[in-house]
């Protein structure tokens, strides 16, 4: 009873957020080690009239997923084979990273949100590989590397070009070698950098920000944030598409890592997870690699337990997982197209976690 409930309860507050426009389009998928327990679409593509409804196969924009899922991913599969160590400097990789400010800045503060760099640019989105390492490295850092944490774009934007240098091509063929067949198996369980030509009809369109020279048009398939669109849709920061049974899927695989199956491969095996999930030292920090880690105050709300990890994205994305309960949680929305504030949707995503935890 418990159960059913908790799935009403859910069902009730996604549809209640779709009413209330937080959200068109919505797709959550909850399970554990052993497959999905539940997963359900709601709403439709856009607020328009006679809009498609959204189905199971909902392919959406997963932004900042797309920074643990794919870019950590495919750096510590890289520090599995010994091709990178994530103790380097950050100048070993960039000729303009250079000053006494910056020299001691590792690809390990880069993963934790530490190196000093700043969320954005302050100018408009430059147009290509060469343009943006010029802007970052050139840029003026906010503090000094492992002082603090702020959240940094910028900073995973650089372990995409890292990540494509050092596995010597691009982060888009990496990652779709660790996703494998198990995740791309079908229409249903997709996840990879930029949306099939095919799968167009049905991918959630989100719409651009005021400062992007695409605004006055939809983006249906095309990668919502402008920095990864100026780098041809395939960036460390943002870029990944995916369905929730996509995201699920890659997400038993962490779970089962975190619970120590010795069957699954690097960059999800369990002493990989552990060095992953392992809280960063930077003073006040919930982050890890790539991950961010449960506090009371998260998107994951306060019933998790203080194992859990995940990420959101800007999107209207989320995906947290919890090894002591053995369960993932996935929400996939478009909240970006015609929908409500960050606050707002960091409130359903809490409201969704509180009342499934103890599915």
């Amino acid at each position: 009873m418990a159960d059913r409930d908790g799935i009403e309860a859910a069902r009730s507050l996604l549809a209640g957020a779709v009413r209330d426009r937080i959200f068109p389009a919505a797709v959550a998928e909850v399970g554990g080690s052993g497959g999905s327990l539940w997963h359900e679409a709601f709403g439709h593509l856009t607020f328009d009239e006679g809009a498609r409804a959204a189905g199971e196969d909902t392919l959406f924009d997963l932004a900042s997923l797309t920074k643990p899922i794919a870019t950590t991913s495919v750096v510590m599969q890289l520090a599995a084979k010994g091709t990178l160590d994530i103790q380097e400097r950050v100048a070993a990789f960039f000729t303009e990273w250079r000053g006494n400010d910056r020299e001691a800045a590792t690809v390990q503060d880069l993963l934790e949100h530490a190196s000093g760099l700043a969320a954005r640019l302050v100018d408009q989105s430059p147009g290509g590989r060469r343009e943006f390492e010029h802007d970052i490295c050139a840029m003026r850092l906010e503090y000094a590397p492992r002082t603090q944490t702020v959240y940094s774009d910028l900073g995973f934007i650089l372990l995409g070009f890292i990540a494509a240098s050092r596995g010597r091509r691009s982060l888009a063929s990496q990652f779709l070698e660790i996703a494998g067949h198990e995740i791309n198996a079908g229409q249903g369980d997709q996840l990879s950098f930029e949306a099939p030509e095919a799968a167009r009809a049905w991918t959630a369109p989100t719409q651009p920000m005021d400062d992007d020279p695409r605004r006055g048009r939809l983006l249906v398939g095309e990668v919502h944030d402008a920095y990864a669109a100026g780098l041809g849709g395939v960036a460390g920061h943002s870029g990944l598409f995916g369905t929730a049974s996509g995201v699920g899927a890659f997400a038993r695989r962490a779970l089962l890592g975190a619970r120590g199956d010795q069957s699954i491969p690097a960059p999800l095996s369990p002493p990989l997870v552990a060095r992953l999930i392992r809280k960063s030292s930077v003073p006040g920090s919930s982050r890890a690699l790539g991950w961010d880690t449960m506090l009371p105050t998260s998107s994951c709300g306060t019933k998790l337990s203080p194992a859990a990890f995940g990420h959101v994205g800007f999107t209207g994305t989320s995906l947290w997982i919890d090894p002591v309960l053995d369960r993932y949680f996935v929400l996939l929305t478009n909240r970006v197209c015609g929908g409500g504030t960050l606050d707002q949707m960091r409130d359903v995503r809490r409201a969704l976690h509180d009342t499934l935890a103890r599915l």
